[in-house]
């Protein structure tokens, strides 16, 4: 499996984690841990690859770089 970027984030109504992968059409998921997330997403991703057109599969997104944030409060900090 090609190493894949996921987005991560936290329902604040419901405490579930959220994961969306941009790019592969229904490759998203939720779960109550980060640990049954992950097996969620690896299952959902085995599933979309499985379903993809090999032509397709070469242009899968490429992770280029990250930028973390913790504080958006006002906090004027360069990323």
């Amino acid at each position: 499996m090609p190493i894949i970027t996921a987005y991560i984030e936290k329902d604040p109504e419901t405490g579930l984690y959220v994961a969306i992968v941009p790019g592969i059409p229904g490759a998203h998921t939720q779960a109550a841990t980060l640990d049954e997330l992950q097996e969620n997403l690896k299952e959902v991703l085995e599933l979309c690859l499985e379903e993809m057109e090999p032509e397709t599969k070469q242009y899968l997104p490429q992770f280029v770089t990250s930028i973390n944030k913790r504080n958006f409060k006002g906090d004027r900090t360069r990323c």
